[in-house]
């Protein structure tokens, strides 16, 4: 839990992800290899980062549309349709996000109406359950949907 009075109570009572702590705990042993929070562990290919290097050397340094950069949802459309022949519009259909995190919880505060019910069955990824209470609606919990015993 976070103790401060400067966050609102929901998400002060929001327990740690266990995956984050056992996260910091890998980070400091040597030889240990943690796959704990998703992240690859190789350099950024040079082709990438050139190309960021390169935006920035053009002036690409301010905000986008909320949305996203239009010629990046264009490209997803005609990607989207060519590899697989489904169509979405790149003005109102598609939306750029800074990842899946941030993708889930504005999926979740834009279809979700109060007092609906949300099942987060788990095991599952560690966002989930936090993007539900901070989307303010009711959870319900199936903690193993199908148990299974190992002889």
């Amino acid at each position: 839990m976070i103790k401060t009075s400067y966050v609102s109570k929901t998400i002060a009572e929001l327990k740690p992800s266990g995956i984050r702590r056992f996260f910091d705990l890998a980070a400091n042993l040597e030889g240990v290899v943690s796959l704990g929070v998703g992240e690859p562990d190789f350099v950024t290919s040079w082709a990438v980062r050139e190309a960021a290097i390169n935006s920035l050397e053009e002036g690409y340094t301010s905000y986008t549309a909320n949305a996203g950069l239009f010629e990046l949802r264009s490209e997803i459309s005609r990607y989207m349709e060519k590899q697989f022949h489904v169509s979405y519009r790149p003005d109102d259909q598609i939306i750029v996000t800074v990842g899946a995190s941030q993708a889930l919880d504005i999926a979740l505060r834009t279809i979700l109406n109060p007092g609906e019910e949300v099942i987060v069955v788990e095991p599952c990824f560690v966002a989930y359950a936090p993007l539900v209470t901070m989307a303010g609606e009711y959870r319900s919990r199936s903690k193993h949907p199908r148990k299974k015993t190992l002889s």
